[in-house]
């Protein structure tokens, strides 16, 4: 047959294999529409028995039923949601600046709360956000977002964590990820694209071209890719776990799928369960939390992203049985998932290992920081060297910390995490001082006289060796015009026809 068809038989072998994996990737896209949302009747594919993992979740019918204006009346529409962010800010000026991150399809800004006693400014401090509405028909996180919001503003120097989390994190909250597809009261957004498969994925070729991802998705990945994050977290309905990476396998089918840092994650999915007003007590899931692989694999999904390309450490929490309960039971689910929310932002200063990477003579440097044993890393910011690197804690749990940045010597120390956050900063020894001195940052920065000094004296060795090959240039012109100026002047001596004049 492949003779036939003028293919090799490697080539059509190839072809074959490809098709089977691309055919069991729609099976299993189409199957599985919801992390929160519909989960097929049917195992998934290479299930199996229920004891290859936990049974999907029959939460919906195949068809979802139609969201009616009685059961979205009490929601902020967009247009409110956008009013109600602007007052936030205006009211609680002193401690949060609004922005936008980009546009959805239809134009609407991706509007961002930040939290902070100094928000907009570059500090030492890690970064945390919060994502809501990924799915357009997921509304209950975009409304407990704005309540977050406001009680941080109620309660800071009055409560202790809201005090914490305000003058030691930089907290950014995006209500909605999805403006189009909530005005829809749908799923997908405007292109009717499932926002949480349209990343790039670890373990196949998916959303790879650029000119076809959807406009949200590029926001999230410019602003993740900027925004040097620590930890992160979006709120999903349809389930009641808190989800953790990784959320798929090579071989397509539930199976627990660690992650480098499996630890940690079940340390912070554990944090939001058990701070839950009955999420720990779920007897689907032991503990109130589960990795995703298990549970059932995802590809494109934006919580790996976050981890592989943003060295931030998200979690997917599914924070309502009901993916659109009536407004008068939002006052509930704030009460129930309040405490959580608050936990897990907080847990990132009061566990793992902070610190500031310099150089010998006091420069930031954008190391990379590592811990023996992990196969992942983090990076400290380019503008202040710092470094937020999620650890779990436990009695006496060691670990070996090694910074590294090509032209500098890599530093390695052992630190003990008990059950609080650990300090550590670095001071890195160039490879070789007589080669290598390290610039500081012209533009954005905040130098000192001695810093300035030295930016004059670097200055000025730029502008000498500047002058030195333009001289040299301009040396080697006029010798080039000399010779052309001279060989035009012995051809005009050359004797020529004269021409005729009538």
């Amino acid at each position: 047959m492949a003779r036939e068809l003028g293919l090799p038989m490697e080539r059509l072998t190839l072809f074959l294999d490809r098709l089977i994996v691309f055919l069991s990737l729609l099976s299993l896209l189409t199957t599985t529409i919801a992390r929160g949302g519909d989960r097929s009747p049917h195992p998934l594919p290479g299930v199996g028995d229920a004891g290859n993992g936990i049974l999907t979740r029959q939460l919906f019918e195949e068809k979802e039923p139609a969201i009616t204006d009685e059961m979205a009346r009490g929601y902020m529409s967009n247009s409110e949601l956008e009013e109600a962010m602007k007052e936030f800010s205006q009211r609680c000026a002193n401690i949060s600046r609004i922005y936008s991150i980009g546009k959805s399809v239809k134009g609407f800004p991706l509007w961002v709360m930040e939290i902070s006693d100094k928000a907009g400014e570059e500090e030492p401090e890690p970064a945390f956000k919060f994502i809501g509405n990924v799915h357009g028909d997921e509304p209950v996180g975009r409304e407990l977002l704005m309540l977050l919001a406001n009680w941080l503003c109620d309660n800071y120097m009055k409560d202790p964590l809201a005090t914490l989390i305000i003058k030691n994190i930089h907290l950014h909250i995006l209500p909605t990820m999805n403006p189009d597809g909530f005005a829809l009261r749908r799923r997908g957004n405007a292109n009717n694209v499932d926002l949480n498969r349209n990343f790039p994925d670890k373990f196949f070729p998916m959303n790879d071209i650029v000119q076809i991802r959807q406009p949200e998705t590029r926001a999230i990945m410019t602003w993740v890719k900027e925004g040097h994050f620590t930890a992160s977290a979006s709120l999903h309905g349809g389930a009641l776990v808190a989800n953790y990476p990784w959320d798929g396998s090579e071989e397509i089918r539930k199976q627990y799928n660690a992650c480098p840092d499996d630890r940690t994650f079940r340390y912070m999915a554990s944090v939001y369960s058990s701070s839950h007003y009955n999420m720990s007590l779920s007897k689907e899931f032991e503990g109130g939390i589960t990795n995703g692989a298990l549970w059932y694999p995802i590809y494109g999904g934006m919580q790996d992203w976050n981890y592989i390309h943003g060295g931030c450490f998200e979690l997917t929490l599914e924070i309502s049985d009901n993916k659109w309960p009536p407004a008068n039971e939002l006052p509930v689910l704030w009460e129930y998932n309040k405490k959580s929310m608050i936990n897990l932002v907080a847990s990132v200063v009061k566990t793992g290992v902070h610190g500031r990477v310099f150089s010998k003579d006091g420069h930031p440097l954008p190391a990379s920081v590592m811990i023996k044993g992990i196969n992942s890393m983090v990076n400290a910011s380019s503008i202040l060297g710092d470094y937020h690197r999620m650890l779990a804690p436990g009695a006496g749990k060691s670990y070996q910390v090694s910074v590294s940045l090509p032209g500098f010597q890599q530093k390695t120390t052992q630190i003990l995490i008990q059950d609080s956050s650990a300090s550590l900063d670095f001071i890195l020894d160039p490879e070789d001082s007589s080669k290598i001195r390290y610039i500081p940052r012209i533009f954005g920065c905040s130098c000192d006289g001695t810093d300035k000094l030295e930016l004059v004296q670097y200055l000025r060795g730029i502008q000498l060796e500047i002058y030195i090959v333009v001289s040299i240039c301009l040396f080697f012109f006029i010798l080039f015009k000399r010779k052309w100026f001279l060989k035009s002047v012995n051809q005009r001596h050359i004797v020529t026809p004269k021409r005729s004049i009538v």
